[in-house]
């Protein structure tokens, strides 16, 4: 991976194309590996990596070779999550008391709120959070991301017109469901929220794409998408938010966290996909002046009449 054009030590990186930008971001939030020093958490480093979406960031580091941006984060899900709401945290872990209302949600239940309490189905602290520290994590870490991300989006949609925004994840299916029957096998979530923060026929397009390289695909099943894509993505506005979840099984080893032979094959099938994403950027950009980015139908009829 080239070095970034902007760096936040242990907090962010962001790399540019080399030669000019298309409408077009990807962006990796839980790919970060560098622990913070305050962490201080009681269960083994291993166990907190398995919250790692681990290598995504380098599956999508062809990203700028292509004309995309990528955005990465440095730290880890764990420490804080990006792709949860600021008030996702559980008042059981705080010692004292959040000064607004929290609204913990089922993550937030099962341990895998704003901050995490387990891994592994152990606890990951022996101890209460102060409310200062977590808001620390959230000044230092949560919201310069957010920020950057914003930030990225916004200078990218007001240039063009219109922006593709990718938000890249993984996940750990379960061995078998809850009454004991194999998974269906699903190497590829895309989530839009339902339609909510992507046109349907880029998701479509995205979705036809990996099926032709022999992927099974779901749209909105397992995942929907969350905080990333949902503060970013407003289609009527020309703004385009896909969440893309990559079944771990595809490229690692789910204990032992090493690449599989299948890596590389992955990544060359990604590199296409990054490839094609930016291809639809560039025969849609010419139709979406910032003018026109006002024009609520003009994005989604446009993009689905050239594929």
């Amino acid at each position: 991976m080239h070095e970034p054009t902007h760096l936040i030590p242990g907090v962010l990186a962001r790399h540019d194309p080399p030669n000019g930008a298309l409408p077009v971001v990807f962006d990796s939030p839980h790919s970060g590996n560098e622990y913070p020093a305050d962490f201080h958490h009681a269960v083994e480093r291993h166990a907190l990596r398995s919250a790692e979406d681990m290598y995504v960031d380098e599956l999508f580091a062809a990203a700028p070779a292509h004309g995309a941006t990528l955005l990465r984060a440095l730290f880890p899900r764990s420490y804080v999550d990006v792709n949860r709401h600021p008030l996702d945290l559980d008042p059981e872990l705080l010692e004292g008391e959040w000064p607004e209302v929290l609204r913990p949600g089922g993550k937030t239940r099962a341990g895998k709120g704003l901050i995490r309490t387990r891994a592994h189905e152990a606890p990951i602290y022996d101890r209460q959070l102060s409310v200062q520290e977590v808001q620390a994590r959230l000044e230092r870490y949560y919201h310069p991301y957010h920020g950057a991300l914003h930030d990225l989006v916004r200078a990218t949609h007001e240039r063009h017109g219109t922006v593709w925004h990718i938000n890249c994840h993984s996940w750990t299916p379960p061995d078998t469901s809850r009454d004991g029957q194999p998974v269906n096998h699903v190497d590829f979530s895309l989530g839009n929220r339902d339609g909510t923060t992507c046109d349907g026929a880029f998701t479509e397009h995205v979705a036809r794409l990996l099926r032709g390289m022999g992927y099974e695909v779901r749209v909105n099943r397992p995942f929907r998408g969350m905080e990333c894509i949902k503060r970013h993505g407003c289609p009527e506005e020309g703004r385009h938010s896909l969440q893309i979840e990559i079944n771990r099984n595809l490229y690692m080893h789910r204990r032992g966290y090493h690449k599989l032979e299948g890596f590389a094959v992955l990544q060359a099938n990604l590199n296409r996909l990054i490839a094609a994403i930016c291809e639809w950027a560039r025969a849609v950009e010419p139709l979406h002046t910032p003018a026109q980015a006002s024009s609520p139908s003009a994005v989604p009829a446009r993009a689905s009449s050239r594929h």
